[in-house]
């Protein structure tokens, strides 16, 4: 067989001896002559027709050729092969065999086969020109690797599918748009939807809940007539449509957006979900990638406002993209570098004036800018995930310089850090906290961590628990502008805080609204009754801070006692604040001596 492989168009075969010298022998004779000592005992089929009768009928098939297919020699000679493709001969393999008979060269491809009864088997076909007795003939190969293409269907399967949903996964469906791209004339529409909150469904329900909920978003996706469904990342799904228009491709939103829109009905549960949308139209001279990364960026900023609804690209939501992969390079540099620093600002008792505290204020000294608030990189850093990083180094410095500002203090300052809901989150607070005792040597007392009600919101498992650890080992707990955003009276009932902290709008107002005069009151007098310390932030004048020292407020905060300072600054100011107290203390007591140059006047 494998010198039968080897002839080309211009070889022909002819019976050895007398017979050469024949006028002429046809080809069926030729063969006749010497193929069932050639082909028989072969297991591979053997196929041989001729072509110049036009549609290339069969005159020679081997015994592996009728087990193969199930048809015997009589019903296949004299007939075209191409019964054995069915009703599939739009396969890409049956155009390129069209073509190379066409052109009389050698082909080999894979194909789809059907047997007599009907099944399909996948065939390794090689077919090869030759020349008998002056006739072109093709020679046929057939090889049952239906095991072989099963198992590489399966491996492809494996590589380019999501298991979960059987949609396309990141990969694929990245390059199937490239090819939907160069195929089609028209615009490409490309969709990319977040489930949000579906973490919470895997923890509040299990993972097999949320494993039919994909089941069951990708179904009703695959309905909504797109090109291609991908499940793109846990939960995330991108879709792709080629439209003829703009307004059919917000027809195609529309359609997405109402067949996600009902509930989800599975074996025990009704859930209701919601869904965040981004979408990108193609335009002239973009790239397949470049549209997809577009409607990547408009579903990132749709995030940040997941009522407004299916957002479109706009070249804004790519200028922030790039501005966040600026900022979290620059932030990664300055957190190598220790450009975080923290600025203290004073807390007092109201009705002393003595220093009882202070808050500790996360700045950047950026090389260029000098120093910069929070506000411009807060946000950044918790997005990126760096804020995690900055947490527990953030904790021993603050740690630090309080152990060096109560060396030797009868009466100890406290110091509160802000700490973010991503912090709470993703860290154990707890462990840090007790880490950063051990490093430092400082106190836990001296540290109290200031929180936001939105710590709170779907009441994440295991924030109580890390709070009540916390107070266990003595830090203290403050909830940070109560009265605004999400804070409310449950979380005083159901949490062991220490101490709540009013919004500052409530202080500025103060003097000119009744309303706020009413609500503070109830406040100062809620955090007495509970046994809470209660701190006014945003204290500028004087007449703010006797109205709240009247009023029983405890502590102040704000630039009537001074700004945020550096550390060594902090501790000069507090030197001479003491150094104040302590004359003012002598004063009352009638025991002040001032000193002379010369020396005690009464020495």
């Amino acid at each position: 067989m494998e010198d039968f492989k080897n002839l080309t168009p211009s070889d022909s075969i002819r019976p050895k001896g007398p017979v050469c010298n024949e006028p002429y022998i046809g080809s069926e004779t030729v063969l006749s002559s010497i193929l069932p000592n050639m082909f028989e005992q072969l297991s591979d089929g053997i196929a041989i027709a001729r072509m110049s009768a036009g549609s290339g009928p069969l005159i020679y098939v081997n015994k592996a050729f009728e087990e193969l297919t199930g048809y015997g020699r009589h019903e296949v000679l004299g007939k075209d092969c191409r019964y054995l493709q069915g009703s599939e001969r739009d396969q890409p393999e049956v155009a390129r065999i069209r073509e190379a008979i066409k052109a009389a060269e050698p082909v080999a491809v894979t194909l789809r086969n059907y047997r007599k009864d009907g099944s399909v088997f996948w065939n390794s076909l090689s077919l090869k020109p030759i020349t008998v007795a002056g006739e072109l003939l093709y020679l046929g190969i057939l090889r049952d690797v239906s095991a072989i293409r099963k198992t590489e269907i399966a491996l492809d399967r494996a590589a380019n599918i999501d298991f979960a949903t059987g949609c396309l996964n990141r990969q694929s469906f990245i390059g199937a748009v490239k090819r939907l791209f160069t195929k089609q004339s028209g615009p490409s529409l490309i969709l990319m939807i977040d489930i949000i909150g579906f973490n919470d469904i895997n923890i509040g329900y299990d993972f097999d809940v949320g494993d039919a909920l994909l089941q069951e978003i990708s179904r009703r996706l695959r309905g909504t007539a797109a090109s291609l469904v991908a499940r793109i990342g846990a939960d995330e799904f991108g879709l792709a449509f080629n439209v003829p228009s703009e307004a059919m491709a917000q027809a195609c939103v529309t359609r997405v957006s109402a067949a996600l829109a009902p509930d989800y009905v599975i074996p025990g549960s009704k859930i209701s979900l919601r869904f965040t949308i981004g979408y990108a139209l193609s335009e002239n001279g973009i790239t397949a990638i470049s549209l997809i990364r577009n409607a990547c960026a408009a579903l990132r900023t749709a995030k940040s406002d997941p009522l407004s609804g299916p957002r479109r690209f706009q070249r804004a939501d790519e200028d922030e993209a790039r501005r966040r992969i600026r900022m979290t390079r620059e932030l990664k540099v300055a957190l190598a570098n220790d450009e975080f620093i923290y600025q203290f600002q004073p807390q007092i008792d109201l009705s002393t004036g003595e220093w009882v505290g202070a808050e500790a204020l996360m700045r950047r000294k950026h090389p260029l800018f000098g120093i910069q608030p929070p506000s411009r990189f807060i946000d950044d850093a918790e997005r990126t995930g760096l804020l995690l990083a900055l947490c527990e180094r953030g904790l021993v410095a603050v740690a630090d310089f309080a152990k060096r500002v109560n060396r030797g203090r009868e009466r100890p300052l406290r110091f509160s850090v802000n700490v973010s809901a991503t912090e709470f989150l993703h860290r154990d607070m707890p462990e840090i906290l007790c880490r950063v005792a051990l490093l430092t040597n400082a106190a836990p007392e001296w540290l109290t961590l200031e929180i936001t009600g939105s710590v709170f919101l779907n009441d994440p498992p295991g924030v109580l628990e890390a709070f009540r650890r916390l107070r266990d080992i003595g830090v203290g707990l403050s909830v940070d502008d109560f009265g605004a955003g999400y804070s409310n009276l449950r979380l005083l009932e159901a949490l062991p805080v220490t101490e709540i902290k009013f919004d500052q709008s409530f202080v500025t107002e103060l003097a000119t609204n009744p309303s706020k005069i009413v609500i503070v009151q109830a406040i100062i007098d809620l955090g007495r009754a509970l046994g809470l310390t209660v701190v006014a932030e945003g204290v500028e004048t004087e007449d703010q801070r006797a109205l709240l020292a009247e009023m029983g407020c405890p502590i102040g905060q704000g630039f009537l006692f001074g700004p945020p300072i550096d550390g060594e600054s902090f501790l000069a100011n507090l030197r001479q604040e003491s150094l104040a107290g302590q004359a003012n203390r002598a004063i009352k007591e009638g025991t002040f001596r001032p000193k002379t140059p010369f020396g005690s006047l009464g020495s």
